[in-house]
């Protein structure tokens, strides 16, 4: 039995109730509640049977009339230490005179006879009856729970007490822990015993108070201070309890949970267990909510996500929950913040409300009403909604000084402030970040640009702070004269790029202006130009200005993005206080300093960044073709340089297994960068005054040799197309005894039509590919059905079982071709062609004559 661990000192013989409670000074006053018959069942000891004396009279002192509450949390020192999740509210003894006695002065000479009474040779009632007396006992503070903790083998006996059917019985135990556990000296012997596991096990219950369930997730939460134990928490099923128990209709289990999860949360170790159980979700939405009460829960999710967030991946999903990580930068950073109180307001983009009052309120309530009355046409967007919402909150806490007053005094002192961050709920968040924007504080401005480059994941995302402002503020910082805030600007605008929408307005504001100015400096790091390239390519999109010109319809429904495509030729957008053109702004591209650095770029970049310089020259051409300055530039060596790379002459290395993904993303880019230096020369070959400058014969001899590489076969249409107009240069030939149009069609031509007969989504798609390449084999073209068997047969065997009649018979013609070499029999028979061509030859289809020739021609 578990009492006989208990050392025999715990015996004691019982004194005289009336005696012991009836201290010097108050004989008076106090009174002894007489005791009621003991039951007959009990198997409570015969000398024991006065023992509810003492019971009733010690359940007295804790009745509500006659307690005064106080709240006992004792800071963390030492080793004796103690700290509460949250208070617990312990009872004081009154003696109706209105002095108080504490519970403690009374009660320590009879803490053994209750930690006895937890033993299993009492009955259910005795041990609920001393469990909840030593429960209540404890919130006196620290001296009574080491009365307590002074008996071996309390904490085993009210552990076993979390097993009862009774739940005060089980409160009262996961309360007595909770108190003991808040004591840093007693936390690692608690843990021992097995207390984690047993409200586990409790938790699971499918049917429990709320009352015992915040004592137990309280007690968990006192543990889950010490690291090692946040392990063992987060390692039992205890996790899916605490995430379920966010859900719960207590207000003080929600709270209790969300602390033990943010406990958690500081041990990176359990970062991946909690996002794979779905913590991210349910603390999400408790931060989101704004309801009155809930002020603790959003603490601890806000601090659990913070920790979340810093792993990369994570703070992708916090921020997919519709959250913001903000910038912390100081209250004192605010003071620069200077609204413009007497201008006419406008949205947060910058776009002027239309003014109908011609002249001011008396006390300018017009100014101050702006808004509230609508009309009910003006169709205004969420996103323009929640801007100004946004706007005007975090203008108004930033005007009364009262941003971040709460944040820096309970969150994350012990980071500098340089690294602090808060998580607000998107409206807000955008909000703030574009607020810290128009601040003087130089770390401020580089942390929020930062903060836009981490948030701007989604299309959501990058429209809330195109809609909030953010945009102008970024374009007027990449003049700033700090090389740290041009980079951290250049990587938020970046991001903000892969939106159409954005790229516009960007082009609008005058964005090319500083583009240039920063991609003209010598010194400018490789991540920066990056990062401005990327800008500038998507800005300058040959394809996107084609289609411009060309495509007269709505994409995908949408005349707003047409007009808004159509928009680009418009004259807007500020660029300091000079309004600029998009088409005067385009012009600076043509500026021979300009050209010249894009081109040594193509010379001495890596290939992801020739792609993009490549992209930006070939839009240079179509704006306005200025051949004089490229070819002055020497175009010629940019795309000798991009057309010789390492990747490409290594064709016969022997690449080792672990090196094959390296290898094949390696030709990826480099893949990339040939099919848009490839699609420039073809532009600039379409020029008389480029042809007579340019080397034919050298760049006839590189194209070749690109043609037969392993870069992938979608990047060898433009060089395929190059070679033809290369060739075209010298006289017109267009047979297949050309040696260049040969190794076209057989290195470029053929690859893609048996890729096309593959991956057709369409029969029409699939016809059309087998007929060509039909055409091409009878046609005689050398090496043409070797081309064709490398990845040709098994698609040829699938397209006869059915395909149109049209495809099969072209099928069947090029199977019969390739089946004269005996070299492609085994494939062929592979590929399952012997039993397909039986069954067109015993249902007499139309080509069944066809079918059987390649039989006869077959080893079967």
């Amino acid at each position: 039995m578990m009492a006989s661990t208990l050392s025999t000192h715990f015996i004691t013989k019982l004194p005289n109730p009336q005696q012991v409670f009836m201290p010097t000074g108050i004989m008076g006053a106090a009174t002894v509640i007489p005791a009621k018959p003991r039951r007959k069942s009990s198997s409570f000891p015969t000398k024991f049977n006065h023992l509810h004396h003492y019971h009733n009279l010690w359940n007295s002192f804790f009745r509500p009339k006659s307690c005064s509450l106080r709240s006992v949390l004792t800071k963390v020192s030492g080793d004796g230490g103690a700290i509460d999740a949250t208070p617990q509210e312990p009872a004081a003894v009154s003696d109706g005179e209105g002095i108080n006695i504490s519970s403690s002065t009374l009660g320590d000479n009879y803490v053994a006879l209750f930690v006895r009474m937890l033993g299993l040779d009492y009955d259910a009632l005795d041990r609920e009856q001393a469990i909840t007396t030593l429960w209540k006992y404890s919130l006196g503070g620290k001296k009574c729970i080491d009365a307590i903790m002074q008996f071996q083998g309390c904490i085993n006996l009210t552990v076993n007490l979390l097993n009862s059917e009774s739940s005060a019985t089980c409160e009262a135990a996961a309360g007595l822990l909770r108190s003991i556990s808040s004591i840093n000296l007693y936390r690692d012997l608690v843990a021992e015993c097995g207390t984690i596991e047993a409200i586990t096990s409790l938790l699971s219950r499918p049917s429990l108070t709320s009352e015992v369930k915040e004592q137990c997730l309280c007690t968990l939460w006192n543990l889950s201070v010490d690291e090692k134990l946040r392990v063992k928490i987060a390692n039992l099923d205890t996790l899916p309890l605490l995430i379920s128990s966010l859900d719960d209709d207590a207000i003080k289990v929600k709270e209790a949970a969300g602390g033990v999860l943010a406990n958690l949360a500081l041990s990176h170790c359990n970062h991946n267990k909690m996002v794979e159980a779905g913590v991210i979700p349910k603390l999400a939405k408790h931060l989101k909510d704004d309801v009155e009460g809930y002020k603790v829960i959003r603490k601890e999710a806000r601090n659990a996500l913070l920790e979340l967030a810093k792993d990369h991946y994570y703070r992708i999903l916090v921020i997919e929950e519709g959250l913001v990580p903000v910038p912390m930068v100081g209250a004192a950073a605010y003071k620069s913040f200077r609204p413009e109180l007497y201008s006419w307001p406008t949205m947060p983009d910058g776009t002027e409300i239309e003014q109908t009052s011609k002249g001011p309120s008396r006390f300018g309530a017009s100014e101050l009403l702006l808004g509230l009355n609508v009309d009910k046409n003006t169709d205004i967007e969420e996103a323009k909604m929640k801007a100004i919402v946004g706007r005007t909150q975090q203008q108004f806490l930033a005007r009364i000084g009262a941003i971040e007053l709460d944040d820096e005094r309970t969150s994350q002192t012990e980071l500098p402030i340089d690294q602090r961050l808060t998580i607000l709920p998107w409206m807000d968040g955008v909000a703030r970040v574009v607020l810290i924007l128009g601040l003087d504080d130089e770390v401020a401005l580089s942390r929020a640009a930062e903060s836009i480059a981490d948030s701007s994941i989604n299309e959501h995302m990058r429209t809330s702070f195109k809609e909030a402002g953010a945009v102008k503020h970024l374009i007027r910082l990449l003049d700033h004269n700090s090389g740290a805030i041009r980079s951290s600007v250049t990587n938020a605008l970046e991001r903000l790029s892969v939106s159409p929408g954005v790229c516009q307005l960007l082009e609008a504001e005058g964005i090319l202006h500083p583009l240039v100015c920063n991609l003209k400096l010598s010194e400018i790091p490789e991540s920066m130009m990056e990062k401005t390239l990327d800008i500038l390519a998507r800005i300058l999109d040959p394809s996107k200005e084609m289609k411009s010109k060309f495509y007269d319809g709505a994409v995908n429904g949408s005349k707003k993005d047409l007009d808004a495509a159509r928009s680009l030729d418009a004259s807007v957008g500020v660029a300091g206080d000079m309004a600029v053109s998009i088409t005067e702004s385009r012009k600076e591209l043509l500026d021979f300093a300009v050209i010249t650095r894009i081109i040594e770029i193509l010379k001495t970049s890596p290939s992801n960044l020739q792609r993009k310089a490549a992209s930006i020259l070939e839009f240079t051409t179509i704006i306005e073709p200025s051949m004089e300055t490229i070819i002055k530039a020497d175009i010629s060596s940019g795309l000798d340089a991009v057309f010789q790379q390492k990747a490409l002459e290594d064709l016969d290395a022997d690449i080792e297994a672990q090196e094959l993904d390296k290898y094949a993303l390696e030709l990826e880019e480099v893949g990339l960068a040939v099919s848009a230096a490839s699609r420039l020369l073809a532009k600039l070959l379409d020029s008389e005054q480029f042809c007579r400058k340019i080397d034919s014969t050298h760049f006839t001899k590189l194209l070749r040799k690109i043609l037969k590489s392993d870069i992938p076969l979608h990047h060898k249409d433009w060089v395929a197309a190059c070679l033809v107009q290369l060739s075209s240069l010298s006289g017109p030939n267009g047979d297949f005894e050309n040696p260049i149009n040969m190794e076209v069609t057989l290195y470029e031509t053929i690859p893609r039509l048996v890729e096309q007969i593959k991956l057709a989504l369409s029969s029409e798609a699939q016809e059309a590919a087998v007929v060509e390449l039909n055409r091409i084999i009878s046609e005689g073209v050398v090496d043409s059905t070797r081309a064709a068997s490398e990845g040709g047969i098994f698609p040829l065997v699938k397209l006869i079982e059915g395909g149109s009649e049209r495809a099969v018979e072209a099928a069947l013609s090029i199977l019969y071709n390739l089946s004269m070499d005996s070299e492609n029999h085994s494939a062929i028979i592979a590929a399952g062609a012997v039993p397909a061509l039986r069954r067109i030859v015993l249902s007499q289809r139309s080509h069944w004559t066809r079918a059987l020739r390649l039989l006869r021609n077959l080893p079967v």
